[in-house]
């Protein structure tokens, strides 16, 4: 449009400079254009546009504040708005301006020397660049124009050659546009003498260097240098000599050096200020250099490298060698393969290729430095070749087509390749050795079908052979029938009908595939018929019972196996018969004929040969009575086979009918009968008439009466009967009777004439047997006498001669004589039997008596018979005991079972005790025993106790079968043997390893085992596979294990192996059973090297900002010996392959980078190598900054349930911060719940990760975990622990333990075990699964015997797996019935626990032998009867049938005393099933415990429940002792103790004395009788002085037992006192008193006194008054102690230690009569009873205020007597004595007793009865112990005579008063005791009142409970009392 103008700027900004610091500048742009309002105005900068300043509608932009980022070019653009024309443009610069500034300033004051240049510093900025201006003391420099001032491009001047006139002011200026400034220095220039800055010192050169000599000097101005050698000038600044040379610095340099040149040189200094000198020595060194230099070679990898670099050298110097390879200098100390010997070798052990290279000698010292190169080349094994193919080869199934890459040679042309396969996983083995080496491809052939196979290839230089390639992957070749039969084809006919067969696998080479079964046919033999088919379809089998064929017929039988591909071909025929059968037709033709009276003979023709069904072992001729068809006769007649067979039975019954046949039998049993036919034997004399008597005897005739013969033997056509006079054959007469005539009348005898009689039957063949007695007519003959005179002699094992005197014959003959006997145990109760019975020897007197049993006790005794009937028995002879014999029999029942693989377990029936014949205590068995299948020594087993009934014989072979016997014996000799019996030890496990076991490492995690089967003796069975057990050593704990199925495999190959790692391997063999021993010591190999794994632990412990110290651990897997490290590092920001690299020895764990970059990351990598070169490194990230701290620790630790297994789980987390250090590695820890402790699981987890597995966890175990990570700083704290984590169930780890078989019936089995530890559960337990089978291998009772004849026989027989039977068991339960079981066969039971997951490994498995069990109840309904005092009788029940579990063969009776069991049990074994025994020699009356146990072949049931019984009583034995006490001239005390064995109840005891010898002409015998237990002593009071009595003693229970006795002297004892003398009694009002005077002390000392009293009324001397002291010749008596109205007579005895003396004269009789006394008027008795009164008011009152407190201390009733005392008064004028008449005995006096004495008890008499109006009841509230009485007759009296004694019984210890006493305030009482209570053993005595205490006389005191000493003591001995005195002696 026309009113359009494009942009034009009319006015353009301009350039600008301001200063900095104003306020704003402004640029204007101004533009034109049309329409105006469309224009547009814009500012920019770099680019972008300016929105900000600008104003104007944009023609100016204000800068407000400008600075220097302000700066730059700035765009002023218009343009139109909708863009319809061109911009204008234009464009201005702006500049800031700044004052000048100085960057560097002169110092204030510079001090500086003469002739020396100085800087004087000046620098400024600015902007523009400010101008720099220097004055001196205010005069510009340009205008002084001094050559030596010089500005310096940085502003700075510098004077050189400074003057003194230099000094003054400096002044510079910096100005610009912008401003000025200044600043200033003084310069102070001076003169200083010269000084040594660096002195001459001691230089060593080597000839031919040079050689500098220093000599630095200071000083203005500057000093002159001259260097003299003494007062030679060498160089100065105007001398110059050759070689010597004066330096800038003033130093001396001497080039070359010559030897001579050594001395002294001196450095002199001069100046204008002064003048120094100094000198140093030079020392010259003889060169040094090579003169071996290494030379060039090629090695072998492998082996070591020599470089040679030998140097001479000044002896005063030392060398120093260094190698570099390829200009890197090798450091020795870094590889242990490198070394450097002293004479500079370079010796390279294991070279490689990385040794390759130029290597250069250098040799240093201060004597020079040399240097020489060499070259080695390394070749080497050639490498494996690569991509290595294997591929079916589709013209020939049976070969594989292999290619391959040519691999690197190893410097060494191939010269071939090497073809090696492995076939199903076996080890390699090679198939092609020479492959050309131009080939990358061959075929191979000779495979075979349906196997896998994998191939590899390994190249062959001059070196070796090269590694192999990788294996290819598995080829699987197609399957082909098999290609060979089955093998070892054995057939043998099982039965007539059926033909086992059993084969072996065709050669697994043959194959061609897997085994699917097999095909068997068979055909008759011989015949052409077809064949018929039996397919088995499982190849575990390898048997087959055809069955259904024809009996006793031959078959030929072929098997063939077939695979997935088809059938395979048949095997060769082999044939076999069936077993034989039973023929099925009678002999033909049979005729049977009766030759004479006893035999018949039989004529027959065979049955039809097709009939017999087998081979004819022959026939039997039967006959049996028409009467008895149960008792049949066979005789066995072997096969004739010439015509008609012929044969007889003999030995048959006379005049019998018989029916007969005949039949064939063959092994299998008996064929069928010929028709039976009826015949009768010949007729024959009769034998003898029964039952011959007579009667009707008279003096000329008599009847004779008889029976017919029980023997006819024919038709009986009559009797003949004859008689004659005793031995007279002439007056012989005989008659003929008819054959119904039984009796006949004889006439026309003589009177009184002994005839002799006989009768005989007749037949048709004549007369029989003469049956013939003696008899006298005229008497009746009468009942014989016994015989007598018994006499036995030739006594022999089995019989003895009895000889003997004939009795009374009873008027006639004697027909029978009949010997009886007692057998083994005698004695009056033992029974007795028949023993030998002999008939028609009337006048023998002398009988052998056979049949008798060897080594036997008999007692035997006769009788005798004649027709009248037996005699009375004789006297028995004495006692003999037959000789000893061997034993007849062999023990019976002889089982074997197998017990386990080595032994076996015998079982027998021992002998009964009838058939020791011997002394029992040398009866034994002798076991032999040898092997079936060798000829082997006859091993012996003797076992000496004659009741055992099992042994195992141990040690034997396993897997062996023996046959044994066992006989008996005994001191004589031995038994005959037993039958053989036969059995097999059990299989076991190998007892020795594989022979020749070798390994060879194949690689660096393969080694190749091999080994050869284990000896034939030591396989112990069936070989099922092989197990390798390796570890790597003193690596691991545990072995590993390898299984290698099957006995044809004899290597393996170890693969994924540790590299370069020492292992321990060993082989061993399994049977079923269980494992073999493994060879020892194992075989040791290693590996073979590799390339090692990453260093570990690689940690930056000292990080600084240019310096790093890097710090690891050797690799974990070294795979080899580590030979070095290398670290290589770089900038993370740089390039890849920019890494600085260094190596280090293998030693070395440490490294420090330095010249690194500050806070910069950088990558390190660690890598180790060993001979196989470098391995994988481990590379880490640091950052070089000294800011870092200690990691946090890992969060948020999880583990999720799908990653748990039962023994691994995988645990996450999320790292924490790496406190700005990297992480290095985490360290996992785990801690097994409840109570486990924390474990470090890793600590070299990857720091990359985030999750880690944790493996080698226990299944079903909960866990905790823990985490923790490190950097170079330290440890993190552990992380929180995660929650309880439970690894899953696994199936139990180990089998249940301890299991057992027994047998519990005849048809099942208890299956017993432990659970398996509760750490192998590994979940929770279900229960149990016992897997059971038959074993066929071994026949028992009932079943067809089978032989053997060698364990690879047994081997076929045993079933197959599939077979077991399976029962379920919870798991609470550890015992298990199996039932139903098939009887007499053995059984295989394995056992395993089970849970969720699945089963444990089985049990070993355990064998039992079902049809044989114990009993499983005891016996029942057991009796006991008591026979006599030393036999019990019992009788029982068998157990119930159900229960028995066989035929019960024994019972074992077991008993005991009650009170005593384990020291008395006994048992008595019974052999046969009898159900009662009698148990001998026990103790009398004693209570029995017995139970019984019933036994069969299996061994024995449990024992019944206690039953009592008890013995009768017998005679008691003798008293224990017999002792006497107190013994004077007339009398004495007795006492004796209880029988040892009292054998019964004691019912009393019998003494009886009597004097050796007669007194006055008398000998008077004493008997008296005590009846009860109680009383144990008797008082006797009628002795003579000085005469010596007999005294016996014997106990009573039943009846008297046996006596004990010893002689007693009266008194008085010799040495003992004399009497006393002058005896005097005097009376008083109260009482008697008697006066004495001293007699002979005798031997000892008098100690005491006693009075003796005799009453009138009794006249016997008695003890009176006892223990009165030696010092008292007087002793008063109360009145009151004497009975009124009698009169007494006293005698006092002297008492010393040694007894009691002579008694005195008696005293005069003194009368006891009292006078009235004044108390016995009735006026002071009123007086009495009135103070009686009063006093009892007093006491009641007093018991009111005290009524709970005691004066007196009240003593235990029964056991403690109190102070209450009781009087017993006899009324015999006060004596003690007890008068025998027919009246009760009236106590009313008392005795008296010591004031303040206490006495021991007083007992009362046995056999007295005290009437109750006499003595109380009670005794202070104590009921009496024994009550005594006294009848009229109250004793047996052995004679009419009266006897004078007492007797006493023990009663409680100090309970009654035995002292008389003189104080009549104390009496003594009396006690009786109740009836039924026994009196006790033990008595304690307390003082009542407050009183004082008697001493003890010596006394002799009888102890009666501890068995009777006498003590003359001063004290009581424990439980001892004193008998008693005051008795009166009775009858």
């Amino acid at each position: 449009m026309s009113d359009t103008t494009a942009p034009v700027i009319v006015v353009p900004p301009r350039n600008t400079s301001v200063v900095a610091g104003n306020n704003e500048i402004t640029l204007e742009c101004v533009a034109n254009a049309r329409p105006i309002e469309k224009l547009s105005i814009t500012w920019k900068r770099n680019g972008l546009k300016i929105s900000s300043g600008v104003n104007s509608f944009g023609r100016r932009l204000t800068i407000t504040n400008p600075t220097s980022a302000d700066i730059g070019m700035y765009f002023c653009e218009a343009e139109m708005k909708d863009g319809t024309a061109e911009p204008a443009r234009a464009k201005a610069f702006l500049s800031i301006m700044e004052p000048p500034y100085f960057t560097a300033e002169p110092e204030t004051r510079i001090l500086a020397e003469v002739e020396k240049t100085v800087d004087l510093l000046c620098q400024a900025m600015g902007v523009p660049v400010p101008t720099v201006t220097w004055y001196k003391d205010s005069v510009p420099l340009n205008k002084l124009q001094n050559p030596r001032y010089k500005v310096l491009m940085n502003g700075g001047l510098q004077i050189q050659g400074l003057h003194p006139d230099d000094s003054g002011i400096f002044q510079c200026f910096a100005s610009n546009k912008a401003g000025e400034i200044q600043t200033y220095t003084y310069l102070d220039v001076t003169n200083i003498k010269p000084t040594f800055t660096r002195p001459p010192m001691d230089t060593t050169v080597t000839e031919g260097m040079s050689a500098v000599l220093t000599c630095e000097v200071t000083g203005a101005p500057k000093p002159a240098i001259t260097w003299k050698r003494g007062n030679q000038i060498l160089a100065s600044g105007s001398v110059q000599i050759p070689r010597f040379i004066l330096l800038e610095s003033g130093g001396l340099q001497v080039i070359p050096v010559f030897p001579q040149d050594a001395g002294n040189y001196t450095c002199y200094a001069v100046n204008s200020e002064g003048a120094l000198n100094a000198f140093a020595i030079l020392t010259v060194w003889n060169r040094t250099f090579i003169v071996h230099p290494p030379e060039d070679s090629i090695v072998i990898k492998g082996t070591t490298a020599t470089l040679q670099c030998e140097a001479t050298h000044d002896p005063r110097i030392s060398i120093r060698y260094v190698w570099k390879k390829d200009n890197v200098v090798i450091n020795p100390s870094g590889s242990s393969r490198v070394t450097v010997q002293k004479d500079g070798t370079l010796l390279i052990s294991q070279t490689w290729s990385g040794d390759i290279g130029d290597y250069t000698c250098e040799v240093i010292s201060f004597g020079g430095n040399d240097s020489r190169k060499a070259r080695i080349e390394v070749i080497e094994l050639p490498h494996s070749p690569q991509n290595l193919l294997a591929t079916l080869n589709s013209s020939y199934s049976r070969s594989v087509i292999l290619s391959w890459v040519r691999p690197f040679d190893g410097n060494s042309p191939v010269l071939y390749y090497i073809v090696e396969l492995s076939e199903n996983n076996s080890p390699w083995k090679v198939h092609l050795s020479n492959v050309d080496p131009k080939n990358t491809s061959v075929t191979v052939s000779g495979l075979t079908p349906a196997r896998t196979y994998q191939f590899r290839i390994c190249a062959v230089n001059q070196v070796g052979k090269g590694q192999y390639s990788t294996e290819t992957s598995r080829l699987l070749l197609p399957e082909e029938p098999p290609s060979a039969p089955p093998k070892n084809i054995v057939a043998s006919g099982r039965t007539n009908q059926s033909i086992m067969v059993q084969w072996q696998p065709p050669p697994e080479s043959e194959h061609n595939g897997v085994l699917h079964g097999y095909i068997l046919r068979y055909r008759l033999a011989g015949l052409p018929g077809e064949y018929h088919y039996k397919n088995i379809t499982s190849a575990e089998i390898n048997y087959c019972l055809v069955k259904d064929l024809i009996i006793w017929t031959q078959y030929e039988i072929q098997v063939a196996s077939y695979n997935g591909a088809g059938l395979g071909e048949f095997s060769r025929a082999v044939t076999e018969y069936t077993l034989q059968g039973v023929p099925t037709a009678p002999p033909q033709n049979v005729q049977a004929v009766a030759v004479n009276s006893t035999t018949i003979q039989f004529l027959w023709t065979p049955p039809p040969q097709q009939f017999i069904n087998g081979i004819n072992q022959g026939y039997k001729l039967l006959a049996w009575p028409v009467a008895e068809p149960e008792s049949v006769t066979v005789v066995t007649i072997a096969p004739d086979f010439h015509g008609v067979h012929s044969g007889c039975i003999t030995n048959l019954k006379k005049f019998t009918a018989y029916y007969t046949s005949v039949l064939c039998f063959t092994t299998p049993g008996d064929g069928p009968r010929s028709p039976p036919q009826l015949l009768c034997t010949h007729e024959d004399k009769p034998g003898a008439v029964g039952h011959l008597s007579f009667t009707e005897i008279l003096d000329t005739s008599l009847k004779v009466s008889w029976q017919e013969p029980i023997e006819k033997n024919g038709i009986i056509t009559g009797y003949q009967i004859s008689w004659e006079v005793y031995n007279r054959n002439e007056s012989r007469l005989a008659r003929t009777l008819a054959n119904t005539t039984l009796e006949y009348k004889i006439t026309g005898l003589s009177s009184l004439t002994t005839y002799t009689i006989e009768v005989a039957a007749i037949t048709a063949k004549g007369t029989g047997v003469v049956t013939s007695s003696t008899i006298s007519s005229g008497v009746p003959p009468e009942l014989p006498g016994a015989p007598s005179n018994l006499v036995i002699s030739n006594i022999s094992p089995r019989s003895a001669t009895l000889q003997f005197r004939p009795g009374y014959d009873g008027k006639t003959s004697i027909s029978k004589w009949i010997v009886e006997g007692q057998v083994g145990v005698l004695g009056d109760e033992e029974e007795w039997v028949s023993l030998y019975e002999v008939e028609n020897e009337p006048d023998a007197q002398m009988l052998e008596i056979p049949n008798l049993i060897p080594y036997t006790y008999y007692r035997f005794r006769m009788r005798q018979a004649n027709i009248v009937g037996q005699s009375p028995l004789s006297q028995p002879s004495r006692v003999i005991q037959t000789l000893q014999a061997p034993p007849d029999i062999a023990p019976g029942s002889l089982t074997v079972r197998t017990a386990s693989e080595t032994s076996l377990w015998i079982r027998w029936m021992p002998l009964p005790d009838a058939q020791y014949n011997g002394n029992p205590e040398s009866v034994g068995y002798r076991i032999k025993l040898w092997r079936v299948d060798l000829q082997s020594p006859v091993l012996m087993k003797i076992i000496n106790d004659r009741l055992e009934r099992e042994y195992t014989i141990e040690d034997l072979e396993e897997w062996v079968e023996y046959e044994l016997q066992i006989q008996a014996f005994n001191a004589i000799g031995a038994g005959p043997w037993s039958d053989v019996v036969r059995s097999c030890t059990r299989e076991s496990v190998p007892s020795a390893p594989p022979e020749n076991v070798s390994a060879e490492a194949v690689s660096s995690t393969q080694i190749l085992l091999t080994w050869t089967s284990v000896p034939e003796s030591e396989q112990n069975g069936l070989i099922l596979g092989y197990k390798i057990l390796f570890k790597a050593k003193d690596l691991d704990s545990e072995p590993k294990a390898q299984i290698v199925r099957g006995n044809h495999t004899q290597s393996v190959l170890l693969a994924s192996l540790r590299k370069y790692v020492l292992y321990e391997i060993q082989v061993l063999a399994f049977t079923r059973i269980g494992d073999g021993v493994p060879n020892f010591p194992p075989v040791i190999e290693r590996t073979k090297d590799d390339a090692p794994g990453p260093p570990v632990r690689l940690v930056f412990p000292e990080v600084r900002l240019t310096s790093v110290r890097i710090v690891w651990q050797p690799p974990e897997e070294p795979n080899g010996i580590i030979l070095g490290y290398q670290i290589a590092y770089r900038l993370a920001t740089s390039s890849p392959n920019t890494f600085t690299t260094v190596e280090v020895g293998s030693t070395v764990r440490q490294f420090m980078a330095t010249d690194l970059s500050p806070e910069s990351a950088y990558i390190f990598r660690t890598s180790a190598k060993t001979r196989q070169g470098w391995g994988e490194p481990l590379e880490a990230t640091v950052i070089t900054t000294e800011k870092r701290e200690r990691p946090a620790p890992p969060r948020e630790l999880r583990i999720p349930q799908s990653e748990v297994s039962s023994k691994s789980l995988q645990l996450h987390w999320i790292p924490g911060s790496d406190g700005s250090s990297p992480i290095r590695y985490f360290t996992v820890q785990l801690r097994e719940l409840p109570n486990g402790e924390w474990q470090t699981y890793s600590s070299s987890v990857n720091h990359e990760t985030t999750s880690c597995v944790i493996e080698r966890l226990n299944p079903f175990t909960s866990y905790k975990l823990r985490l923790k990570a490190t950097n170079d700083i330290g440890d993190s704290d552990f992380s929180a622990e995660t929650e309880a984590v439970t690894t899953l169930q696994d199936v139990p780890g180990e089998p249940p333990r301890s299991v057992s078989v027994t047998p519990h019936t005849t048809s099942s089995v208890l299956v017993q075990w432990q659970p398996p530890k509760v750490e192998s559960l590994n979940g929770l337990l279900l229960g149990y699964r016992i897997y059971y089978r038959e074993l066929e291998y071994e026949t028992g009772p009932g079943t067809e015997s089978k032989t053997i004849k060698s364990p690879s026989a047994l081997r076929t027989e045993l079933t197959p797996q599939s077979s077991f039977q399976t029962v379920n068991s919870p798991s609470a339960l550890t015992t298990y019935e199996l039932t139903q079981l098939k009887k007499y066969k053995r059984y295989e039971v394995v056992i395993t626990a089970y849970n969720i997951i699945g089963e444990s490994p089985t049990s070993t498995p355990v064998e039992v032998f079902v049809g044989e069990a114990a009993p499983a109840m005891a016996p029942q309904n057991i009796q006991i009867n008591a026979l006599t005092a030393s036999q019990l009788e019992i009788t029982w029940d068998p157990p119930p049938i159900d229960s028995q579990n066989g035929n019960i063969q024994g019972y074992k009776i077991y008993y005991w005393d009650v009170d005593s069991q384990n020291d008395t049990e006994k048992v008595k074994v019974l052999f046969l099933p009898e159900t009662t025994v009698r148990l001998k020699n026990l103790t009398s009356h004693t209570k029995y415990m017995v139970c019984i146990s019933a036994f069969n072949a299996a061994g024995d049931g449990p024992r019944s429940s206690p039953r009592q019984g008890r013995t009768h009583q017998a005679a008691p034995s003798a008293p224990s002792f017999l002792a006497f006490s107190e013994i004077t001239c007339t009398m004495l005390n007795v006492s004796w103790g209880e029988p040892t064995a009292a054998n019964g109840i004691l019912q009393g005891y019998r003494v009886v004395y009597e004097p050796l010898a007669p007194v006055q002409g008398v000998s008077k015998v004493v008997t008296v009788d005590i009846k009860g237990n109680w009383q144990r002593w008797l008082k006797v009071r009628d002795l003579t002085k000085g005469v010596t009595y007999l005294f016996r003693v014997q106990a009573r229970t039943i009846t008297y037992g046996p006596e004990l006795q010893a002689n007693i002297t009266a008194g008085p004892a010799e040495g003992s006192p004399g009497s006393p003398q002058e005896i005097l009694v005097t009376k008083s009002a109260s009482g008697l008193t008697l006066h004495w005077t001293e007699g002979d002390s005798g031997n000892k000392p008098t100690t005491g006194y006693i009075i003796e009293a005799r009453p009138s009324d009794e006249g016997l001397w008695d003890m009176f008054v006892k223990d009165i002291p030696r010092s008292a010749t007087s002793y008063t008596v109360s009145l009151d102690k004497l009975k009124q109205g009698v009169s007494y007579e006293f005698r006092v005895v002297a008492v010393n230690e040694l007894g009691y003396g002579e008694p005195s004269t008696p005293s005069a009789a003194v009368s006891a009569q009292m006078e009235t006394p004044f108390y016995e008027e009735w006026w002071f008795l009123l007086v009495m009873a009135l103070s009686s009164l009063i006093l009892i008011l007093l006491v009641v009152f007093a018991l009111v205020l005290h009524g709970q407190s005691k004066k007196y201390k009240n003593c235990s009733t029964g056991k403690n007597i109190s102070n209450v005392e009781e009087s017993v008064t006899l009324d015999n004028g006060g004596f003690a004595a007890l008068e025998l008449n027919s009246r009760h005995l009236n106590v009313k006096n008392t005795f008296s007793k010591k004031n303040g004495t206490r006495s021991p008890p007083r007992p009362s008499p046995g056999g007295l009865r005290y009437s109750d109006e006499d003595i109380c009841s009670k005794y202070n509230g104590a009921v009496l112990t024994e009550s005594v009485a006294l009848n009229e007759k109250p004793m047996e009296v052995s004679e009419s005579e009266a006897t004078d004694s007492d007797y006493e019984d023990e009663l409680p210890k100090h309970s009654f008063v035995n002292h008389y006493m003189s104080d009549p305030t104390y009496y003594n009482s009396w006690k009786r005791q109740q009836k039924g209570v026994k009196p006790p053993t033990s008595y304690r005595y307390e003082e009542c009142a407050a009183s004082e205490t008697e001493p003890y006389f010596q006394t002799v005191i009888t102890t009666q409970s501890t068995g009777g000493v006498y003590t003359p003591t001063g004290q009581p001995a424990p439980s001892s009392r004193t008998p008693v005195t005051g008795f009166s002696s009775f009858v």
